[in-house]
């Protein structure tokens, strides 16, 4: 396992939520990484963010590790669920709900009962 993996998979290993991101999750440099660290923040959800601005390495090796060719990267308890446009319709559907109600991951469900009213 080359060096960059091994990075990624202590990351992923090490925390129960891990977004691989264009910026930080204080200051988003992206859209669609805003959208998913405004949804996970608005949510409560404690998570790591990982800058791939930061690392180059880790900005290809992401891509290379999950075989998706885009960031941002959302993992819950080792899992890869996927980009902005799979987890928005994972939160408006509820099933990531479900995803944190099975792995034991805290999060405000009011919140999320707000995001899907809102976007009804």
């Amino acid at each position: 396992m080359s060096d960059v993996t091994t990075r990624i998979r202590d990351l992923i290993d090490s925390h129960d939520v891990v977004l691989f991101m264009k910026g930080t999750k204080e200051m988003p440099q992206c859209g669609f990484s805003s959208r998913v660290a405004g949804v996970l923040n608005y949510m409560g959800v404690s998570y790591q963010d990982v800058n791939v601005l930061a690392d180059a390495d880790i900005r290809q090796g992401i891509k290379d590790f999950s075989d998706w060719p885009t960031i941002p990267q959302l993992y819950v308890k080792g899992e890869f669920v996927g980009g902005c446009d799979i987890v928005t319709e994972m939160t408006l559907s509820g099933e990531l709900d479900q995803m944190f109600d099975q792995n034991a991951v805290a999060y405000d469900k009011a919140a999320a009962d707000k995001i899907r009213e809102a976007n009804a």
